[in-house]
């Protein structure tokens, strides 16, 4: 299949980021408005009670800044993600998700791991592995952009700030990683070439030697 058949703008590229994105702000609002506070539904490793968090945990976070700091990569990313890996970018988000948040469960400290940032360390992981191991020219060019735009976010992978979940981001990053090579031979991938035979081609025979007696018997050919 053909690249530019495969990259074309649709309002879910936009819609779907810009859902997600309401989606957290709106349950952050729920939590303010009527005084609840849902962070005991997030990630608590090693306990089965916990494991609803996988599903529930990148819908809650702690207060604005948490919020702030994960909506514009998320919007970014997963636009991205949508507009050049759209054969896979629902599997992608559901499973990667869903794995990255079970990773988590399996070897974070005990603490309730909340937040979207494991989201946001698996699509930023998938793209930029998923445009080099391709080596597709447009999606290297996207992989280059996203780690200018936000490669200081792998030093977050380890533990360097108190209070952040580092195994979330890891876990994410690490998931991120996995798809790009589960999914390297899907939707755009690198072009090859073929070398069609010319009029020249003709003056060498099959194991290249210069022949120019072969192209006298072609034309002899045709002429009978």
């Amino acid at each position: 299949m053909k690249t530019n058949t495969q990259l074309k703008f649709t309002k879910e590229v936009l819609l779907i980021p810009f859902f997600f994105i309401f989606s957290i702000w709106a349950v952050y609002w729920i939590e303010i408005r009527f005084l609840l506070n849902f962070t005991t539904a997030g990630i608590l490793p090693r306990n089965f009670s916990g494991l609803k968090g996988v599903l529930f945990s990148p819908f809650i976070h702690s207060d604005t800044n948490h919020l702030f700091n994960n909506s514009i990569p998320l919007f970014v990313l997963i636009s991205f993600l949508i507009y050049f890996y759209r054969s896979v970018y629902l599997k992608v988000l559901l499973f990667g998700g869903f794995l990255s948040g079970l990773l988590t469960w399996i070897i974070a400290r005990e603490a309730y791991h909340i937040g979207a940032s494991g989201i946001v360390y698996l699509v930023f992981s998938f793209i930029f592995f998923s445009g080099i191991i391709k080596k597709q020219f447009q999606l290297v060019a996207v992989s280059l952009i996203v780690i200018f735009l936000y490669g200081s976010m792998v030093w977050y992978v380890f533990p360097i700030k108190e209070g952040v979940s580092w195994e979330g981001h890891l876990s994410g990053f690490l998931v991120g990683l996995f798809f790009a090579f589960v999914f390297k031979q899907k939707g755009i991938v690198k072009e090859q070439y073929e070398f069609k035979q010319t009029e020249f081609d003709l003056f060498f025979d099959e194991d290249g030697n210069f022949n120019p007696t072969k192209i006298e018997e072609e034309l002899s050919e045709e002429d009978k």
